[in-house]
């Protein structure tokens, strides 16, 4: 709902005759006056990183395009959600590193009705990855996490949705937590 000011400035007139209509108005603005100035303190990259190195992560899996998705989307995806820009090692302010440990594939977690058929319908895969982000300046870790695990589920012969599904979990988990830095 619009309120116009020939309606404020009426509401005004009328509040101010009685009291009670008064301590009413003057409640009403000062609860809507604190809601301008809020805004986050703390969390987030410190302020002088504006730039990060994302590299390819070691890959202790025998998934060989397994590394090459999850750098693509990390890159994409931390240069526009955490407002930074790519650069080489040698010149960034921020390095990310980290190695896949685990890539599992085809857990069954949902079977066929028929019983005829002994299928399973959908299945699951993990990626679990430890990630580090690492002040270039000073050595100092901004943000880690060992076994991060993430999981995507697909119907059978589909891998490829479930592995996009668990990069996307991994590569958000990162941005909450460079974001957040509890």
């Amino acid at each position: 709902m619009l309120i116009s000011p020939r309606s404020v400035w009426h509401l005004l007139r009328q509040s101010v005759r009685n009291t009670r209509g008064c301590r009413v108005l003057s409640l009403t603005v000062l609860l809507a006056s604190a809601c301008f100035p809020y805004g986050f303190a703390g969390g987030g990259l410190p302020p002088n990183i504006k730039t990060i190195a994302i590299l390819p992560f070691d890959n202790e899996t025998p998934a060989t395009t397994l590394q090459r998705e999850l750098l693509e989307r990390m890159r994409r995806e931390i240069e526009s959600r955490l407002g930074l820009r790519s650069a080489p090692e040698s010149r960034a302010d921020a390095v990310v590193r980290g190695r896949i440990l685990r890539y599992d594939v085809d857990i069954p977690i949902g079977y066929s009705a028929d019983p005829a058929q002994a299928n399973t319908a959908r299945r699951r895969l993990q990626i679990v990855v430890d990630i580090e982000i690492i002040e270039q300046s000073s050595g100092r870790e901004l943000w880690s996490r060992k076994a991060l695990r993430a999981d995507g589920e697909y119907e059978e012969r589909s891998e490829v949705e479930g592995r996009r599904q668990a990069v996307e979990k991994i590569v958000s988990d990162v941005i909450a937590g460079a974001q957040s830095q509890w």
